[in-house]
């Protein structure tokens, strides 16, 4: 039969092992949060000149370098992601608004259906600015590890990553620090 003692005992021991654990957790937490935060750093490419060769929905190829001199928006995206189709009409805005002041926006389709999904895909939201297909695997080499879709850029006129978006971003978001860019390129 087991004393009311020993109950309180182990209770008691439990109660220690919980704090323990506790104090364990609030010591390591940060430690890992800066370990994550490093190795998303490590593996960045900002700063960074980059360049790719994607198809386009005519199965044209299309690089970055194709437009060097503007600024571009590239938006890793896929048919079937909600958030990713939530940004579509902020973006089809944005290119309207901007085209003409040297600023590109790009998509690039990672679904693995490819072009048989994103085409129709494209056409029925009236997609106005420069679809791309490219597989996962591909865009991370050129883009780095990426948490999740969408995953948005911003890329000067040299081709050089400024901004990463990783999740959904409301229209404004992205405005704002596109008119940072376009104004640095008036200025030099």
């Amino acid at each position: 039969m087991v004393s009311i003692f020993t109950v309180y005992r182990i209770r008691g021991d439990m109660n220690n092992l919980v704090r323990k654990l506790r104090s364990l957790v609030i010591i390591l937490l940060p430690v890992f949060l800066i370990i994550c935060s490093e190795v998303e750093k490590n593996n960045s490419k900002e700063d960074e000149e980059i360049d790719f060769v994607f198809n386009d929905l005519d199965d044209k190829p299309v690089s970055l370098s194709d437009f060097r001199g503007k600024v571009v928006l590239v938006d890793i995206w896929a048919t079937w992601c909600p958030p990713c189709r939530e940004e579509i009409p902020g973006f089809i805005n944005l290119y309207n608004k901007y085209k003409d002041k040297d600023l590109e926006i790009i998509g690039i389709a990672t679904d693995v259906e490819g072009k048989r999904v994103v085409k129709p895909f494209a056409e029925e939201f009236k997609i106005n600015y420069h679809i791309l297909v490219g597989d996962k695997r591909n865009v991370e080499k050129i883009f780095g590890p990426m948490i999740g879709i969408p995953t948005t850029f911003l890329i000067d006129e040299k081709g050089i990553i400024k901004n990463k978006y990783v999740g959904y971003r409301p229209e404004e978001d992205f405005e704002k620090d596109i008119k940072i860019l376009l104004n640095n390129i008036k200025k030099e």
